[in-house]
Order: structure tokens, then C-alpha cells, then sequence
């Protein structure tokens, strides 16, 4: 399955909505890799297995179930999430980029890519998992806005 979404983070048209800049919504999505329990509910824990220039290796523990990915950036551009295929996961990508159309115009694209088929028995389902990726991204953006109203080092 591919499926991608965008995110307004400022609207320009409403001048009430707190704005955020590339580097604190950066930072915040940077929070995401480093301490992922914030945005994940469920997760228990995260070990970072390995840092260099090119990324991140994790184990993410949900319970008893372990999950190993490897985040991959160009800072204040994009992130990538790449899940290892195992028995407790099919494994998958998924990329969030930082778009700026026009100055303070940030948005976040999400785009996911895995094995899960869209068509015949698995379609609802499909559409099941593409609703709950759209609810788990508005709450990393809500978590991202409450980190940054809290003056939270982000």
C-alpha cells in the first residue's frame, strides 16, 4: 500500500493559530526519533542501537513485541522511518517532509509505503489503517504545538 497525506501546520489565513517555525517543528519531529514514547502510545521503550552520519538504528519495545527501524535524514527537510520486516512486523517506510511553499507556510507530507494490499478482502482494512496513520499524525502535530507552548526544549 502507498498512501500519502499532507498537514497544514500554519495557516496564514488565521492569525489566532500559534505558528511554529521549520526549526521548532524540526525539533519537534527530531523529538519523535529520539523519544518516541511522547508520540507513540504503547511504546515502552526505545533503544538507540546505533548513530552515524547516514542515521539512526532503534528497537522500539511494544510489551513483548520488538520492532527495529532505521531513521534516515537531511536535517530540517525530510525524516524517514524505515521498519525491518520480522515476525512481529511486514516492515515498511514511511518519509515526512518539510514543505514551505511560501515563507511560514509550513506543511508536513507523510507517505507511507508497505506490504499491506489495497484491493478484493483487505480494502476496508486498508482504509482502517490509512484513517489511523491520518489520527497518528495530527497527534505528533498536537504533541509537536504542546512541547512548544511549554517552552519545552524541543
Amino acid at each position: 500500500m502507498r498512501f500519502e497525506h499532507l498537514i497544514q501546520i500554519n495557516d496564514l489565513n488565521n492569525p489566532l493559530q500559534e505558528f511554529l517555525n521549520r526549526e521548532q517543528l524540526w525539533q519537534g519531529l527530531w523529538q519523535r526519533v529520539e523519544q518516541p514514547e511522547i508520540f507513540l502510545p504503547g511504546l515502552d521503550g526505545c533503544q538507540i542501537l546505533a548513530r552515524s552520519a547516514e542515521g539512526i538504528e532503534r528497537r522500539l519495545d511494544f510489551g513483548n513485541t520488538h520492532i527495529h527501524d532505521r531513521v534516515t535524514f537531511v536535517a530540517q527537510e525530510w525524516l524517514q522511518f524505515a521498519i525491518a520486516s520480522g515476525e512481529a512486523h511486514a516492515g515498511g517506510v514511511l518519509r515526512i517532509t518539510l514543505e514551505e511553499p511560501e515563507p511560514q507556510a509550513l506543511f508536513l507530507r507523510f507517505n507511507y509505503q508497505t506490504t499491506l494490499q489495497q484491493e478484493g478482502e483487505n480494502a476496508k482494512y486498508a482504509e482502517y489503517v490509512k484513517s489511523a496513520y491520518v489520527a497518528s499524525d495530527l497527534d505528533t502535530v498536537r504533541v509537536i504545538r504542546l512541547l512548544v507552548s511549554k517552552g519545552t526544549e524541543v
